[in-house]
């Protein structure tokens, strides 16, 4: 299938973007797709909809403190968004400014702290590489006490003292995200202890989600696009949970497009995982056949967006092309903030 950015289009009234989380994290909507069909539930409903012996999947990523806002050395204004930190004292960057930094240029963050930029970064040259000027400075230190939580673009208020709780999930330990992984928002710690309960297992991956994540698609044919690069790691525990889960015929549920990205990434044709720590830039589109994960719990995708063009490849693209329309015309709510959805594998494409 030759597909185009276009075929991945779809209408959006303003209005349906949420801004705030639901109320409680579980009192979100859930629409359930199963091939052509599609059924309106609430996500409390979830362990009703999974059974004894499936393994739920996490992405145990913590979201750090990424935007600084600062100025160049001759006093114009910019705004910085950490892609990722590499080091101590390098880090990769998004810059906003009226006119670019150019390398050897010192930039002042916060008004606390001062980097240099000492080149382009990325495949694109669209990322800036960035250095303390001060040696002995910390940039995990520096991003936590100086930062800004990195709201999506698409959200229009500042962040608050309450996103700094609900934009990260109840089981966020591995600082280094600048995105939230969004499905896991809908998980409290009371629905968690239920799904155990009732035999549901639970392991976890680590994928550090960058702000290239936010970056439009400059092709025209979805064939010509080139992902960023993200890290992820599969601890022994989940290659052993993966395994075991596969032998007794329970199901691999991903939690997130991000943990099925590092799961996929790390999939052998077996079914099996490898583990360890590595560098992901797969890109998922229709005509992929998965060879880990059988169900995702994920959230709605903005239009032309790689995510959406993941979310067809594992549900199908007919399939999520009408499970869209109906969500738009049932005003789900939609993005990070909005409802969620469970896809079952199709191999429709």
């Amino acid at each position: 299938m030759s597909l185009t950015v276009d075929d991945f289009d779809f209408p959006l009234p303003p209005e349906l973007i949420a801004q705030h989380p639901a109320a409680e994290r579980t009192g979100s909507r859930l629409l359930h797709v199963c091939g052509e069909l599609a059924h309106d539930r609430r996500f409390a409903d979830l362990p009703s909809l999974v059974r004894r012996g499936d393994l739920l999947v996490f992405n145990d990523t913590r979201v750090i403190k990424a935007r600084f806002f600062g100025c160049k050395e001759t006093g114009g204004l910019i705004e910085v968004m950490l892609e990722r930190i590499v080091d101590a004292t390098h880090a990769i960057c998004q810059i906003r400014a009226s006119k670019a930094p150019k390398a050897g240029n010192i930039l002042l963050l916060g008004d606390a702290f001062e980097v240099r930029m000492t080149g382009r970064a990325g495949t694109d040259n669209d990322f800036f590489a960035l250095e303390l000027v001060d040696p002995s400075g910390n940039f995990w230190d520096l991003a936590e006490e100086h930062g800004k939580l990195p709201l999506p673009p698409y959200i229009e208020h500042p962040a608050e003292g309450a996103d700094e709780t609900r934009y990260q999930t109840v089981y966020a330990r591995e600082p280094g995200a600048v995105a939230a992984p969004t499905a896991g928002l809908h998980f409290d710690e009371a629905m968690l202890a239920t799904l155990r309960t009732q035999g549901v297992n639970t392991a976890f991956v680590t994928l550090h989600v960058g702000a290239g994540t936010y970056r439009p698609m400059r092709v025209e044919k979805i064939a010509d696009h080139r992902m960023h690069s993200e890290r992820y790691e599969i601890p022994q525990a989940t290659a052993d949970a993966i395994a075991a889960t596969r032998a007794a015929g329970g199901r691999i549920i991903a939690v997130g497009t991000t943990s099925l990205r590092a799961l996929e990434s790390a999939g052998r044709d077996d079914g099996s995982v490898q583990l360890g720590a590595s560098e992901t830039s797969i890109f998922i589109t229709p005509g992929y056949r998965f060879k880990v994960v059988d169900r995702l719990i994920t959230n709605f995708h903005l239009p032309k967006s790689t995510l959406l063009m993941l979310v067809s490849a594992f549900a199908g693209y007919d399939n999520i092309r009408a499970a869209y329309a109906h969500a738009v015309a049932e005003r789900y709510r939609f993005f990070s903030y909005g409802d969620a959805m469970l896809l079952e594998k199709s191999d429709a494409v």
